[in-house]
């Protein structure tokens, strides 16, 4: 009963990764995302006034994005502020025609404030229309707030977009904090104070403080806020204190400084409480990173490092590519044949424009040419020859774009890995203890003298232990030498510490540029010697299998080898649990899986070196290289 639930359980897991690695629910998830942006930031309100913090996130975006910001906006601002909302929709309006024309052009990046002080001029412009034709009575202090606003929005959502930084992060936060406080869909359940309870939980004290700051400015409870969350953070301060304990102390503390301020409003507590709740199942960081000395400043130049590989690769991904010249390939292709003709001084459609039409479909035996044409085969070759020419020009750009997305994607992993390489240099955390053990055995075959797998197994940093399976397709040295150029490669990136996803995908784009796409499959399992978790990732791999109670649980299903595709990964990701003694087995295409595992399951309790060699010597009827890995962690004893 517990194996079937089990199954059912990694089903659904694996549905849900599959999800998430697919390019559509992306797409729907950054739509759901940009509407909800535009839709929520329409509530915020300062002095029971709509603000135009919208129009600020439209105006750091461009494209489809900017047109789903605008569509939530507008439906905020008319379902939040009723005809009070309609300067909202007038600002949204203006800044997509704005946003569509400008976003995203190069000369931007030389001209920073042009998009800030056309949210200025927007906001300027529609206060002072909405005044002389519908006779607004808006105060002046809130008019140039709201002009203040506009400019300080676009400016930190701009900067959101562009860079990671911790200042950016808190304002956002407290940002954010203001547009939810006014979305209440029930009574005694505010969105504002769910996210102010998370953050005085597990994040910053600047983030907590803003957090409480747009909660006074958005005046939603005469209590002080801004006391309450810092209270509430100052609270981590106390040794001793379970995390269980701190995440209700939002709640808490809030009810406490109601009592002293005699406000008896008792609206925030479910929201702060169901917040810290939830942060009790977030990870938290330190807050504030603490540069000093040499790492302080190794950390500085980290960050600097990554700031540059990122704006690197914003750059290459800003490049346009120029459209190709169809018509001049015809003209070209019409002149190179009318130079030879013999007749070419009596044509009567000499100097006449053929269509670039004639590039893309079948010329066959020349129906469509000009008739008056004598020499109509002629033309008709030089027709032919323009299509090569400009499927020539189109496989050529497709391959430069192919380089570019790999060089692109390279400096996006290298500026995450940096960025995370120096935050982790900030905390003063002990480094996890390895509870476990590794219990490994691999056995082989070659069929052509030459194995084409290559097993690698070895540590990774913080408790980390891997084993790769690179098999490359076919059998001889080839498929040898591809094996053996991947596996390495992945060594040396994960020895390094660097991020498992990442390092699979550059082996993916290296797979790619070097035009051998499927000339190996990968199955890399991550073990956590701390936690006695896995993760299995596969790209192209046979199907694994976790042994537990004496039944075998199939893994993993078949996928595209890597190379394909630069930007289409379709590599698998699968949860596992070793601890409990459960072995995992991995098999390359030459070792039968199913029918070889059903007969060695005789004795479940056999070690792993016997059980791999009883697989191995029931697939040796295969005609590929055949390699199997098994693994389980044994609990390491306590230390007494």
């Amino acid at each position: 009963m517990m194996v079937a639930l089990g199954i059912y359980v990694r089903r659904w897991q694996r549905t849900l990764r599959r999800w998430m690695l697919s390019q559509r629910f992306h797409m729907l998830a950054q739509t759901a995302a940009y509407i909800l942006a535009g839709f929520l930031l329409s509530a915020a309100s300062l002095g029971n006034a709509a603000q135009p913090l919208t129009l600020g996130l439209l105006l750091a975006v461009s494209g489809w994005p900017a047109v789903l910001i605008t569509a939530g906006g507008m439906a905020g601002y008319l379902l939040f502020w009723s005809s009070a909302g309609t300067q909202g929709v007038l600002w949204l309006c203006l800044g997509l025609v704005a946003a569509v024309m400008l976003g995203g052009r190069q000369f931007l990046r030389t001209m920073p404030l042009l998009m800030p002080a056309l949210a200025g001029v927007i906001t300027a412009v529609s206060g002072v229309v909405f005044q002389l034709l519908f006779r607004e009575t808006t105060p002046v202090l809130m008019y140039f707030l709201r002009i203040t606003l506009a400019v300080l929005s676009t400016l930190l959502f701009t900067a959101m977009l562009e860079k990671r930084d911790p200042v950016i992060e808190w304002l956002v936060c407290g940002v954010a904090v203001l547009a939810l406080a006014q979305v209440i869909p029930i009574p005694y359940l505010g969105f504002g104070y769910i996210a102010a309870g998370i953050l005085a939980a597990v994040g910053a004290f600047p983030a907590a403080a803003l957090a409480g700051l747009a909660l006074d400015l958005a005046q939603v409870t005469p209590t002080p806020m801004t006391a309450v969350l810092c209270l509430a953070y100052m609270l981590r301060l106390i040794p001793g204190l379970k995390k269980g304990a701190l995440c209700a102390a939002g709640g808490v503390v809030y009810v406490v400084v109601m009592l002293l301020c005699s406000n008896f409003d008792l609206q925030p507590v479910p929201g702060l409480l169901i917040g810290g709740f939830i942060a009790y199942w977030i990870p938290g960081k330190s807050g504030l990173s603490h540069r000093r000395g040499e790492t302080g400043f190794a950390q500085v130049r980290l960050e600097m490092v990554s700031s540059v590989l990122s704006q690197t690769q914003r750059l290459l991904l800003d490049v346009e590519e120029y459209p190709i010249d169809e018509t001049a390939i015809v003209a070209r292709a019409v002149e190179r044949a009318c130079n030879g003709c013999p007749f070419r001084n009596k044509c009567k459609d000499q100097g006449k424009a053929i269509s670039a039409d004639f590039l893309h479909k079948p010329l066959g035996n020349g129906a469509g040419l000009p008739t008056s044409c004598r020499k109509s085969g002629r033309l008709l070759q030089e027709l032919r020859r323009g299509q090569e020419q400009l499927r020539s020009i189109r496989a050529d750009r497709d391959r430069r774009e192919e380089y570019r997305a790999a060089v692109t994607q390279q400096y996006r992993f290298l500026s995450e890995y940096l960025q995370d390489l120096s935050d982790t240099l900030a905390q003063r955390a002990d480094p996890p203890k390895q509870f476990y053990q590794p219990e490994l055995a691999v056995c082989s075959a070659a069929r052509e003298g030459t194995n084409g797998d290559r097993c690698l197994v070895f540590a990774g940093v913080e408790c980390k232990y891997y084993i790769v399976l690179c098999d490359g397709m076919g059998t001889g040295p080839e498929a040898a030498r591809d094996g053996k150029i991947m596996g390495n490669m992945l060594k040396k990136l994960l020895s390094a510490g660097y991020p498992t996803e990442f390092a699979l995908r550059s082996v993916n784009s290296l797979c790619a540029l070097l035009g051998r796409a499927g000339a190996v499959t990968i199955d890399l399992a991550e073990l956590r010697l701390d936690t006695g978790k896995a993760t299995l990732y596969k790209w192209g791999a046979a199907p694994s299998y976790l042994m537990s109670k004496g039944a075998a649980i199939k893994i993993g299903t078949a996928t595209p080898p890597p190379g394909l595709s630069v930007t289409d990964c379709r590599e698998t990701v699968e949860q596992l649990s070793l601890r409990r003694g459960e072995m995992l087995i991995l098999l390359s295409d030459g070792a039968e899986g199913e029918e070889s595992l059903r007969r060695c399951l005789e004795d479940a309790a056999q070690p792993p070196g016997e059980l791999a060699a009883r697989i191995l010597a029931c697939s040796q009827a295969g005609a590929d290289d055949a390699t199997v890995a098994v693994v389980r962690l044994n609990s390491l004893p306590s230390p007494t």
